[in-house]
């Protein structure tokens, strides 16, 4: 009976232990920088922007160029199309400067439920010549327009599907948690996830791990006019290597 109850109170103190250091763990440190407009979560080393054409004529040197004690931006996903016959208007100008500037790119397709997933990825490939050193493809899904789960899912596997053939690596997945767990669920959790969470002093709660989490749509940056969604990556100069088109 002595043993049972000592084995009791061992499993008791495993199970605070572990509370202990999950809550440790995930507390996070915002630091305020006018620079940026923004309060930063400090505990990530690399952080970066997304961009479409509503950031304008954008000066890639000077965004590259910025750093605030330890902080600059690395990486930017810029958006190249949507559903089935869009192209951003600026995708090109800003895919070839950031590449020049020296920015980690990444490219990404608005999908639509509601549009044929096929053509959605043709589109994407017309426009997204990806290489050695670019991010995978990104489905940003975050519109059911008014679709049940199943579809939603069975044409965004469709375009999954199709730029991990032509691009021979698994696109990341951006969208929100709730979005995440109402439409897309368990049969996505071996793609990259990259989690839209804003205003919240607090990384992104989910069961579902993720690798970038979008953190504010209100930051400043040099050499963009307007305000800007930042980012950051989860890990450190070599995981971010490993996730890139070889």
């Amino acid at each position: 009976m002595k043993s049972f109850w000592i084995r009791i109170i061992l499993v008791i103190l495993a199970i605070a232990g572990w509370y202990w250091w999950k809550t440790r763990e995930e507390k996070i440190k915002f630091v305020r920088y006018d620079e940026f407009g923004i309060d930063m979560p400090v505990n990530y080393r690399i952080h970066g922007i997304d961009v479409s054409k509503f950031q304008k004529d954008i000066n890639w040197t000077a965004v590259r160029q910025m750093k605030v004690d330890n902080i600059r931006i690395s990486f930017a996903f810029i958006k190249a199309t949507e559903g089935i016959t869009r192209q951003d208007a600026s995708f090109n100008q800003n895919w070839d400067r950031a590449g020049r500037a020296g920015l980690i790119r990444g490219a990404y397709h608005f999908f639509y439920a509601t549009r044929d997933p096929l053509k959605q990825a043709i589109n994407f490939q017309n426009v997204v010549d990806l290489q050695s050193g670019d991010l995978p493809p990104v489905l940003d899904i975050e519109t059911s327009n008014n679709q049940p789960a199943a579809v939603i899912r069975s044409t965004a596997r469709i375009w999954l599907e199709e730029m991990e053939k032509a691009y021979k690596v698994k696109p990341i997945i951006y969208t929100n948690i709730h979005f995440y767990e109402t439409y897309l669920g368990d049969e996505f959790d071996k793609y990259p996830l990259w989690i839209a969470h804003y205003y919240q002093k607090e990384r992104p709660s989910s069961n579902r791990s993720w690798i970038f989490w979008q953190h504010s749509d209100m930051g400043r940056v040099n050499g963009i006019r307007t305000t800007v969604d930042f980012n950051v990556f989860k890990g450190d100069s070599a995981a971010l290597a490993k996730l890139l088109i070889p």
